[in-house]
C-alpha cells in the first residue's frame, strides 16, 4: 500500500475504498520499519498527521476534499513552515523555528496535503550527497552503500522507500534531479520563475523549487498546483508560452552522451542507448549531437553558486566563531566563497553566453535534448567532496561537480529539465536521463516523458522496488 501513487490514492479516497487515516497509519508503520536503514527524516509529526488524516476522512464523506486532501507529503528541512523547526542540516539552527511558510509548502497545505515529516539535507544544501553532523548519513534505498543524492536526499529516500506519497525539493545545482536520479524518481526543475521562491533566493536565476515523485502523473498533479505567480516573488510573474503542442511522432530529439566533456560510466551509457533505441523504434526523430562545451562549465557553475547563495551563507555563518561547528564540506565551500573575485563573476557570465550559443544551435533544430543525469552512480553515502576523490573510467574527475550533469541547466536556468529513471546500473542503483526543454517550454518534455514513463520507466515502483540491500527486488 505504501507504494500507491498519489493519483491512485486520490481515486480510492474519492471512491471510499481507502481512507487517508489508514494510509497515514501505513506510512507510520513503514517509517518504523524502514527509516533506520535509510535515515530520511529529521523530524516526524505522526500524531498531528493522524489527526489531520481523520479530518481528511470526513472531508471525502462530505464532498469537501481539496485536490491533495489526505496525501502524506514530506517537506525538505530547508523549506519554511511556520511554527516548525528548520535546521538546514546545521547544528547552529537546531532550534530555529520558522515564522513564515514558503510558497510551495503553503500551496501544498492549502490543497489538502498533510506534512507528516521533514526530510534530511546536507548542511545548507551545499553538497550533492546527503549527510551532516547533525542528522547523520542518509542512504540510498536501492543500495545503502551509495548516496541518496543531494541536497534533497532525504526527500528522495523517503519517497523511494514508500514513507511518503511525494516530497518537495530545491535545486540550485541539481538538488532535485541528483537525488531523483539516484533513487529512481521523477524530479522536475521548472524554468526559473515558474514556481515562486522566497526572497532573496527568488532573484537567483539558478535557484528552483519542485517535487520528487514515483510516477510521472504524480509529478504533473503536483506541478500544476505549485506553479504560478505569487506576490512574494516578482520573478514568478512569467507569462505562459502558448504554442501548438506537438504530438509524440513529430518531436525531434537531440541526444548528448557527455555534454561535450564529462566522463560517463559505461552502464549509464548503455541504458541511454537502449532508451534511444526505444525512441527510434517508435518512429521518433532522434540524433546524437556534439555540444561544444568543456570543463569551464564546472567553474562557471561554481562561481554562480558562490556569487549569490555562497555570499549569503558567508554573511551569516562565515565568521570564525561559527567555523568549528560547521561540517568539513561547508568550511571548504565558505573558503572558496572568500576567494571569489569580481573578475571570476564577469568571466562566468561571459562563459554563460557562450554556453547558450552552443545550446541554442541545438534547440533551433530540435524540440528537446536528452542526456544522462549522473555521470556515475558509484558515490558512497558518506562521500565528502572536500576530502575524497572520484574516478570515472579510471580518470580522476572534479570531486565537487565532475560526477553529475545537472548544473549546466541551472546556469541556463530558463530551461526546464525533468530527470526520470531509465534502467538499473551494475550496482543496482537506478540510472536516469534528463529531458531538457527550450526556455520556458514544458510541453515537449512532458509529451516524451509520458511515453517513456510507460516504456523505459514502467517497472519502477510497479514491479521493481528497492530491496534496501543492494539487490534487485521484483514483486
Amino acid at each position: 500500500m505504501h507504494y500507491l501513487s498519489a493519483t491512485e490514492l486520490l481515486q480510492q479516497y474519492k471512491a471510499g475504498t481507502l481512507l487517508p487515516s489508514q494510509m497515514m497509519q501505513c506510512y507510520k508503520a513503514r517509517y518504523q520499519e524502514i527509516n533506520d536503514k535509510v535515515n530520511a527524516f529529521s523530524f516526524t509529526f505522526f500524531d498531528q498527521a493522524l489527526s489531520a488524516a481523520h479530518l481528511a476522512d470526513q472531508a471525502y464523506v462530505k464532498g469537501s476534499a481539496a485536490p491533495l486532501t489526505g496525501l502524506a507529503v514530506a517537506i525538505k528541512d530547508e523549506t519554511f513552515i511556520e511554527g516548525q523547526i528548520t535546521t538546514n542540516g546545521c547544528k547552529l539552527l537546531c532550534n530555529d523555528v520558522a515564522t513564515s511558510t514558503d510558497p510551495v509548502a503553503k500551496r501544498l497545505l492549502e490543497n489538502g496535503a498533510i506534512v507528516h515529516g521533514r526530510t534530511t539535507t546536507p548542511e545548507f544544501s551545499v553538497a550533492a550527497t546527503c549527510w551532516s553532523e547533525l542528522w547523520g548519513v542518509t542512504r540510498n534505498p536501492w543500495n545503502p552503500q551509495i548516496t541518496s543524492g543531494g541536497s534533497s536526499g532525504g526527500s528522495a529516500a523517503a519517497v523511494a522507500s514508500g514513507m511518503a506519497t511525494f516530497a518537495n525539493g530545491t535545486d540550485i545545482g541539481g538538488s532535485i534531479r541528483i537525488p531523483a536520479a539516484f533513487c529512481g524518481l521523477y524530479g522536475f526543475k521548472p524554468a526559473h520563475g515558474r514556481v515562486p521562491e522566497i526572497p532573496p533566493y527568488n532573484i537567483d536565476p539558478y535557484c528552483h523549487h519542485g517535487l520528487l515523485t514515483r510516477t510521472f502523473d504524480d509529478m504533473l498533479l503536483g506541478y500544476e498546483l505549485i506553479q504560478g505567480a505569487d506576490w512574494l516573488d516578482s520573478h514568478s510573474f512569467v507569462p505562459e508560452v502558448k504554442r501548438s503542442k506537438k504530438p509524440l511522432s513529430e518531436l525531434k530529439v537531440a541526444v548528448s552522451k557527455n555534454l561535450g566533456f564529462y566522463e560517463v560510466d559505461t552502464d549509464i551509457l548503455d541504458n541511454l542507448q537502449r532508451t534511444v533505441d526505444t525512441l527510434i523504434e517508435k518512429g521518433i526523430t532522434v540524433e546524437y549531437v556534439d555540444l561544444d562545451w568543456d570543463e569551464q562549465v564546472i567553474e562557471t557553475a561554481k562561481t554562480h553558486q558562490r556569487t549569490h547563495m555562497g555570499q549569503l551563507l558567508h554573511k551569516s555563518w562565515g565568521a570564525t566563531k561559527y567555523r568549528d561547528q560547521l561540517n568539513t564540506y561547508t568550511n571548504w565551500y565558505l573558503d572558496k566563497v572568500e576567494s571569489l573575485t569580481t573578475h571570476d563573476i564577469l568571466q562566468a557570465n561571459l562563459h554563460l553566453c557562450d554556453m547558450w550559443r552552443a545550446l541554442a544551435e541545438i534547440f533551433k533544430q530540435f524540440d528537446l535534448l536528452i542526456c544522462p543525469t549522473l555521470a556515475t552512480t558509484r558515490i558512497p553515502a558518506d562521500f565528502d567532496y572536500s576530502t575524497d576523490n572520484v574516478y570515472i573510467n579510471s580518470k580522476k574527475v572534479d570531486a565537487n561537480k565532475g560526477w553529475f550533469m545537472t548544473y549546466p541547466f541551472n546556469s541556463l536556468g530558463q530551461c526546464p529539465v525533468l530527470a526520470m529513471p531509465n534502467g538499473l546500473c551494475d550496482n543496482n542503483v537506478p540510472s536516469s536521463i534528463q529531458l531538457v526543454g527550450r526556455p520556458y517550454e514544458d510541453d515537449a518534455i512532458f509529451t516524451l516523458a509520458q511515453y517513456l514513463s510507460v516504456t523505459e520507466a514502467k517497472s519502477f515502483y510497479d514491479d521493481l522496488f528497492p530491496s534496501f540491500s543492494g539487490e534487485t527486488l521484483h514483486e
